[in-house]
């Protein structure tokens, strides 16, 4: 069992962050940035005293709106990834159980082995369309566990999770006295449009941002849904972290909620066209396994040519191309593959990786 605090830092962050920049990215995880230059957006919209202000009360009664629920719900984060570790911080003590999802995205998973967690599995199997496996969950999850952490749409896979098995795990959930955590930082790009889990019930704890799919990483605009009760703690615990969101980053957000149709204008039909495009290149391929992209902006396909970080050296080496090896899933014969830059990008990108992958064949 672990004992206090376990890792110091997100392996993959760093890893992505320092990387060689490339022409055709096929490895970053959001949709194309949006200039807010392009909103009807004056100086005079912007509240410059250099106050900050206390649980800015516009941005959460936008973000409560969204979603059907109520202002105290609602709590306010440096974006997903602070939204997830304000999270798992308030609900996960050192020695805790938490059943995280396999493939797991590393920084949500080395901020519960911060947090001391005894981190057990619950499977997604490629071979099932990377289906949580509800049937291991209700086995295996017992009183001794506090949560169940997931994403949804699944990241790296994009497989999204239905209601029914969300409310599967819900009732697992309750029975151990648990809380279920969902990123849903790409729920926004299910097709069609998926209801947030955040309604499901009190064990339910959701994070979401304007980053992945809104283009708007810059704003660090990120938030939690919870209970009015646990959203509490939530927003006294972040006094030891952040205190206070930056204002003008507040500001811009809520500015962005009132126009996220002309922020998100062309992005759902650019990500049609790129999933499109991603199906056909992985019928062509024999050398790749991979269920179709549906939803989310990535998709994780099996290259039975083995460890695919040669694959990405190569890439980067001598195609100016990128994708992200599926180590940092613990699944190294798998890679991530974005599907939310230019359509242009994509579709070049995708034919450099074929060229990449004709080479290795």
């Amino acid at each position: 069992m672990s004992i206090g605090r376990g890792a110091m830092q997100s392996g993959y962050m760093h890893w992505a962050k320092y990387q060689r920049p490339v022409r055709y990215s096929l490895s970053s995880s959001d949709v194309t940035h949006f200039r807010l230059d392009r909103l009807p957006l004056t100086i005079a919209d912007l509240d410059l005293d250099g106050a900050s202000h206390i649980r800015y009360a516009p941005l959460r009664r936008a973000i409560s709106e969204r979603y059907g629920a109520s202002p105290e719900m609602v709590v306010t984060a440096n974006g997903t990834s602070m939204a997830n570790f304000l999270a798992m911080a308030t609900l996960v003590a050192p020695g805790d159980e938490v059943f995280f999802e396999r493939p797991a995205y590393e920084p949500m998973l080395a901020s519960a082995r911060f947090l001391g967690a005894d981190v057990r599995w619950v499977e997604r199997q490629a071979n099932n369309g990377f289906r949580l496996d509800i049937d291991q969950l209700e086995a295996e999850a017992s009183k001794r566990t506090r949560l169940i952490a997931l994403t949804n749409p699944h990241n790296p896979s994009g497989a999204l999770t239905n209601e029914q098995d969300m409310r599967a795990i819900g009732v697992i959930a309750e029975r151990c006295g648990a809380h279920v955590l969902v990123d849903e930082v790409y729920l926004d790009s299910a097709v069609p449009p998926r209801a947030t889990s955040a309604l499901l019930g009190p064990q339910f704890v959701i994070t979401n941002s304007l980053t992945k799919v809104y283009g708007l990483s810059g704003l660090r605009c990120g938030w939690i849904l919870a209970e009015a009760g646990l959203a509490e703690r939530m927003w006294r615990l972040n006094d030891l972290f952040g205190v206070n969101q930056p204002h003008q980053s507040e500001t811009l957000s809520s500015f962005a909620f009132d126009h996220l149709g002309e922020v998100s204008a062309g992005t759902f039909e650019r990500l049609a066209r790129n999933r499109a495009l991603f199906n056909e290149f992985i019928a062509t391929r024999r050398d790749l396994l991979c269920m179709a992209a549906e939803h989310g902006v990535t998709a994780f396909p099996r290259w039975l040519g083995g460890d695919t970080e040669p694959l990405d050296a190569l890439l980067r080496e001598k195609y100016d191309t990128s994708i992200v090896p599926g180590r940092w899933f613990d699944m190294p014969d798998h890679f991530r593959v974005s599907l939310g830059g230019e359509t242009g990008i994509v579709n070049e990108g995708l034919k450099r990786l074929e060229l990449a992958l004709d080479e290795f064949a």
